[in-house]
């Protein structure tokens, strides 16, 4: 198949160069801007629940490295400045232990798992330990981890990934 290309790109290119230039644009070279960003898109995040679903909190002032540890700082409250913002946590474990190898991250939980449908408390574990987990194996995206939540009494729930609690 033959495509012809009939220059109309290029006149609304003139145009629009020709636009911006009345308006006081000037044309610029390539600029350079240093490195990508980098830091706190690639740390550890902390999912907290408010009033508009998630949301995610970089964890700057601690070293985390496991997901045991990560999900005991999630049952803490957050920090003052977040509590201020409306976040909470809704996460209540009893005994717990973490595991995660590849895209697949278990939660054991000791007795029952009080939310037996999927709800914010849910997401929270589920997408700070997606994101946990994509921290500790950089081969793994995030969006790829399913979680699943193991009670000793009752069945397993999921596995879940974080998608499935994103408000909008």
């Amino acid at each position: 198949m033959k495509v012809r290309h009939t220059g109309s790109v290029a006149v609304a290119v003139a145009v629009l160069g020709t636009t911006l230039a009345a308006c006081g644009v000037q044309p610029t070279g390539v600029v350079g801007a240093g490195e990508p960003a980098s830091g706190l898109t690639r740390g550890i995040r902390l999912y907290y629940a408010s009033p508009s679903g998630l949301r995610g909190v970089p964890v700057l002032d601690r070293k985390v490295e496991s997901l045991d540890g990560v999900l005991k700082l999630l049952g803490q409250e957050p920090p003052p400045a977040e509590q201020r913002d409306g976040l909470t946590s809704l996460v209540e474990l009893g005994g717990y232990s973490a595991t995660g190898k590849g895209t697949r991250v278990t939660v054991r939980v000791e007795g029952p798992y009080r939310e037996a449908t999927p709800s914010q408390g849910t997401g929270q574990l589920v997408c700070t330990l997606a994101r946990a987990q994509s921290v500790f194996d950089p081969k793994v995206r995030a969006d790829d981890v399913e979680v699943t939540l193991r009670p000793s009494e009752g069945d397993p729930l999921g596995p879940y990934r974080c998608a499935e609690f994103r408000v909008g």
